[in-house]
């Protein structure tokens, strides 16, 4: 504890602001590189998913269809055994005995010949559903050729952006890094914890038109004449932000 007491008192807060405020720099290029590469990952996953879903329906469609078919095969035969019927009653119409025995085989072959009706409408509806179901798999699977030449670009460029960022997202870390040890752990710690919970990741921040850079809320003549005597850390009193004036931030 007095080791960091004695370094806290061997950096000016003027020289601690300072470095402060070069690291905030580095860092907000940093979350600049990971913003751009953070939303095609999800641009690319998003795709993926789409995609899925897209062999998925092709899938279902194809699945359909293979019902649809068994179904038409089935009305068919059906069709099959009911003309077999209606010939096998007309045969048995021309020895019958009595009228009763006769309305009896014609009310068989009204009931066959409606049975026939019944399957060819159901060939008739299964066969527009299958044609239907056709049509959506090559609207589909012209939708998903589509989607599938935008996903190979986005992964095209989120490789491109990831090589070309990388050694860069790497530099900027080794000189974070450097940084570090130049603030003392007290305010670095503060600084850590206020840059996780600023929504811009904004720790320090300098004075804009009498008002603080983080929230905008004004800042009283008062306390501006402290942050630019530097004789203390001083936080905005509404966002929590540390605060630097501009002529130290190198900001004109």
């Amino acid at each position: 504890m007095a080791t960091d007491k004695t370094k806290t008192e061997a950096l000016s807060v003027e020289s601690r602001l300072k470095t402060l405020y070069e690291l905030q720099t580095i860092l907000s290029e940093i979350d600049r590189i990971k913003t751009i590469r953070g939303e095609l990952p999800l641009e690319v996953k998003d795709l993926e998913d789409q995609i899925a879903g897209l062999h998925t329906r092709i899938d279902n469609f194809t699945a359909e269809i293979a019902e649809l078919t068994k179904s038409v095969a089935a009305e068919k035969e059906k069709i099959i055994n009911c003309q077999n019927l209606v010939e096998r009653y007309d045969e048995q119409m021309k020895n019958v005995r009595n009228n009763r025995e006769y309305d009896l085989l014609q009310k068989e072959v009204e009931f066959q010949s409606l049975e026939i009706e019944l399957a060819q409408k159901h060939i008739n509806d299964h066969t527009r559903a299958i044609e239907n179901r056709r049509s959506d798999i090559q609207a589909t699977r012209d939708r998903l050729a589509d989607m599938e030449h935008i996903l190979a670009e986005k992964r095209g460029e989120l490789d491109e952006i990831v090589s070309e960022t990388r050694q860069e997202e790497e530099n900027l870390r080794m000189k974070a890094k450097d940084l570090e040890p130049k603030i003392d752990e007290r305010t670095l710690t503060a600084f850590k914890r206020i840059r996780k919970n600023a929504r811009n990741g904004l720790g320090i921040v300098y004075v804009q038109r009498n008002a603080c850079g983080g929230c905008f809320n004004r800042i009283p003549p008062q306390k501006q004449m402290e942050i630019r005597m530097h004789k203390k850390i001083i936080v905005c009193e509404y966002c929590g932000r540390i605060m630097i004036d501009p002529t130290l931030a190198g900001v004109e």
